[in-house]
Formats: C-alpha cells, structure tokens, sequence
C-alpha cells in the first residue's frame, strides 16, 4: 500500500503547481497527474456538473491503484469533495484559497482574491470567508479567459497581460498587500503578477500548505513510501500534451488519455 501512487487531479495542467510542491516535500511518492484539459475550465459548469467530473477523475485514479488523491483544483474542492469523501474510502485533500493568511496578515486591510466563478460563488468559500475575513475589504476577481489561456500554452500572450492588467486594477486601487491566487492554473503567471502590482503586494498560492497537508495525512494512515528506488511520476491529459509537457520542463512520461 505504501508504494502505491498518489492520485492527482485538476480540469487542466495548473494543478502541476502542486504536484511539483508535492514532489519537493515528497520525492520519494509515486504519483499519477491527470488532466482533464477537455472540460476546462471547471469554473462555469455548476455544482452537479463540477461533481460529476470529479468523480470521473476519482474512478479513473483508483483504477490506477492510488492510495490517496489529492483535488488539485479550488473549484472541483469547493464543489465535490464533500461528496468524494462522504462515498470512497481513500483520504482526499483538497485545495481552497488562501483567504484566511491573508485576512489574518494584512496591514492595509485590503486583499485581493483572483479565482474562477466556481470557487467564488461556493459555500464554501463563502464560509471562509465570513469567518475570517469579515473585518477586511475583500476585492474578489473572476479570472475569465485565464485558464483557457494557460491551457492554450499563451501564458506570455499580450492577451494575457491584457486580462490581467484589468483585473488587478481594482486591487491596486484598493490598496491590496496580499493577492490571493484561488486557482492552480494562476501560479503560473506569478512572474506577470510580480511585474505589475506594486512591491508592497504579496502573492499567496496554495501549494506549499496543500503539500505539508498532504505529508501529514500520510503519516497519519502510515502511507508514506518508504522506498527510495523505482519511484515514478506519470502525466495524463485529454488535450494538448505538449501544453502540459512545457510546464514539466519536458518531463518525459506525458500521454494523451481518452478518458
């Protein structure tokens, strides 16, 4: 049960931000990345579509023999993994914006959240943040257009820089110091973020907690691998496996997946 992979899932390539954190902190895991670029973005789709297509990810990573499975998307996590975890028996983690570091560390009070639709309009986002950031201005941005851009592989695009000079116009107006980013394809355009907001703003992404969790919900169930040879990382995308590829700094072991 140890060596078996950990499953990882997101509508698209972004959540390849976490499996590289999850492979920083965990280098000796197996683990199965699936992508399923085809429906992105999950954003739009409403809560029974979005739970759907969790649970299509979720058969196919335990077809697959994984003994853990991490949702590597805020809008699939604030949609479905309440019923994922409420109907297999596996642990889940899942991923939700980081609203709450935030909230609890600014100094202007004002912080900006770029998220999809799906994520924002949740209960569960809308939970925490009535319970953290109550006493903060929260300027919330649906990132339309972004991930159908990352997925297109124009992450540097004028278009892209476009969309978001929109978007953090408002923030910086507002005088955020901290941005939220509240989905797994956003920390790919950090090093555009960086260049546009002011040098007070700090940038939060999920990663780094979603791998620390991940550790300690192992060790809790004693699933760490423990082996140090043999270990391997497999990718699997209905789109463009080029897109994801490029994000992996070529990683080898990329395959199309009808799924």
């Amino acid at each position: 049960m140890k060596q078996q992979p950990i499953g990882i899932f997101d509508s698209g390539v972004g959540g390849t931000s976490i499996w590289k954190a999850i492979n920083k902190l965990l280098p000796n895991e197996n683990t199965i990345y699936l992508a399923d670029s085809i429906n992105a973005p999950y954003g739009p789709k409403g809560e029974e579509v979005i739970t759907k297509l969790s649970i299509k990810n979720t058969e196919y990573l335990l077809s697959q023999g994984c003994k853990l499975i991490v949702v590597a998307c805020n809008t699939a996590t604030t949609n479905a993994i309440k019923y994922l975890r409420a109907n297999y028996k596996i642990p889940f983690i899942g991923i939700e914006p980081a609203i709450k570091p935030a909230a609890l560390r600014t100094k202007t009070n004002a912080v900006g959240i770029l998220a999809t639709k799906g994520t924002l309009s949740s209960a569960l986002f809308s939970k925490t943040s009535d319970e953290f950031a109550s006493h903060v201005k929260v300027i919330e941005q649906v990132g339309e257009g972004l991930v159908e851009l990352i997925e297109e592989g124009a992450l540097n695009s004028n278009q892209m820089k476009v969309l978001l000079e929109s978007y953090l116009k408002p923030m910086i107006k507002a005088d955020i110091d901290y941005l939220v980013l509240g989905c797994t394809h956003y920390p790919y355009l950090m090093p555009i973020l960086s260049k546009m907001l002011p040098k007070t703003v700090n940038i939060i992404d999920s990663g780094e907690a979603v791998a620390r969790q991940t550790k300690a919900v192992l060790l809790q169930n004693n699933l760490i691998n423990t082996a140090t040879v043999g270990v391997t990382s497999q990718f699997y995308t209905n789109g463009n496996p080029e897109v994801l590829r490029g994000l992996l700094n070529g990683e080898p072991y990329v395959k199309f997946l009808d799924f």
